[in-house]
């Protein structure tokens, strides 16, 4: 299972293809809409699917439930640090919980730019250059659940005051304040359909004929869109603009991997697959190839890889380095979709800020049980 976007679902398809003729084990793909990808629980997936693709703050939920099985398996320990060396920032470490490896990293994203170079000489830098662009009509951010959270924790880590992953408050009330009021600012310049729109969404919208949008400032990377000929007209990607001092960092991580089924009745087949796709070898190869956004750095690295996606890997990179993992805890889950709503509430019902912080505190304090 996978999700329904050529980026999510196209390469898995390809590579399967090419391990039936290697191996001749065949292995079939259904996709759930990003959405459900996003919120579906894991535990109902793996009593029907061999092979899950996850985000990883399920971790703690997935280990409560039992429902995944390691892949961290003796006698394959080289192949692992392979993969721990060419992680691209936390991508692989993202996925270890409790002592355990519960997926491998097949695609690597976090929140960064886009922006249409036909329509702008460079991509903005700062936040108050975005700004300028925001304040034109020119700017589109997604705020769809849990995207709005998403920008939440990116301007809280790049202004130097990260979200907490431990039981307590999740930020500082100040700071959380201050960030309420950035997120006020931005999404009252964006087109109030931003409410609405996850990723896919404001991408579709600035690569169609005819659009004036010119940028996107904090939004998962989306590869296909730098592809030439994929939309009428080509998205281009940057590093995020820095709101706070220290350049392109704090953006929340994002990505998938690749997972097996605890239930699975073919067990060491659907491992021999997660370690195969997960590899450099295929990630910069038939991987790449076939419209994935590859989670390994041999491929963010790789000259044909960056120049048939208009340099989207060399020009992210920087912030993917140093992005910031979200919390993996049991519990957060929940969190992430409650919060999300909360904070939606409050920036279209203009509720006061510190009400909005002291709500999500709240709600990540009880996310742990307490």
């Amino acid at each position: 299972m996978t999700w329904s976007h050529p980026r999510g679902y196209d390469p898995m398809v390809a590579c399967s293809t090419l391990w039936r003729e290697k191996t001749g084990v065949t292995v079939e793909w259904a996709k759930r809409s990003l959405q459900d990808f996003e919120s579906f629980p894991v535990e109902e997936l793996a009593r029907t699917y061999d092979l899950i693709v996850i985000d990883h703050p399920h971790v703690g939920q997935i280990t409560a439930e039992n429902c995944l099985a390691p892949l961290d398996v003796a006698g394959r320990e080289a192949e692992r640090l392979a993969l721990l060396e060419g992680s691209v920032g936390q991508s692989y470490p993202s996925y270890h919980w409790q002592g355990q490896q519960w997926a491998f990293p097949v695609d690597t994203a976090t929140q960064v730019c886009a922006w249409r170079p036909d329509l702008l000489e460079q991509s903005p830098g700062t936040w108050d250059e975005m700004l300028v662009l925001a304040r034109a009509g020119r700017v589109l951010l997604p705020l769809r659940p849990p995207h709005s959270l998403m920008t939440f924790y990116t301007l809280s880590g790049n202004m130097g005051t990260p979200c907490a992953t431990a039981p307590g408050d999740l930020i500082e009330r100040q700071h959380g304040i201050r960030v309420v009021e950035m997120m006020r600012e931005i999404s009252a310049l964006v087109d109030p359909a931003c409410f609405e729109m996850d990723p896919i969404a404001v991408l579709e919208r600035m690569a169609a004929a005819g659009s004036a949008t010119a940028c996107a400032p904090l939004i998962y990377g989306y590869v296909n869109y730098a592809i030439p000929g994929f939309r009428p007209h080509c998205v281009a990607f940057a590093d995020m603009p820095a709101a706070g001092g220290s350049g392109p960092a704090g953006s929340a991580l994002g990505g998938t991997g690749i997972a097996v089924s605890a239930f699975s009745e073919h067990g060491q087949a659907a491992v021999d697959f997660a370690y195969w796709i997960a590899s450099g070898d295929v990630q910069r190869g038939p991987y790449a190839r076939t419209g994935g956004q590859p989670g390994h750095a041999d491929a963010w690295e790789d000259a044909a890889v960056n120049a048939a996606a208009s340099n989207f890997y060399a020009a992210t990179r920087r912030t993917l380095e140093a992005a910031w993992v979200r919390p993996r805890h049991n519990g957060y889950m929940a969190f992430q979709q409650s919060a999300s709503d909360r904070l939606n509430a409050g920036l279209r019902g203009h509720h006061r800020a510190e009400t909005i912080i002291d709500d999500l505190n709240d709600q990540f304090r009880r996310s742990f049980g307490a």
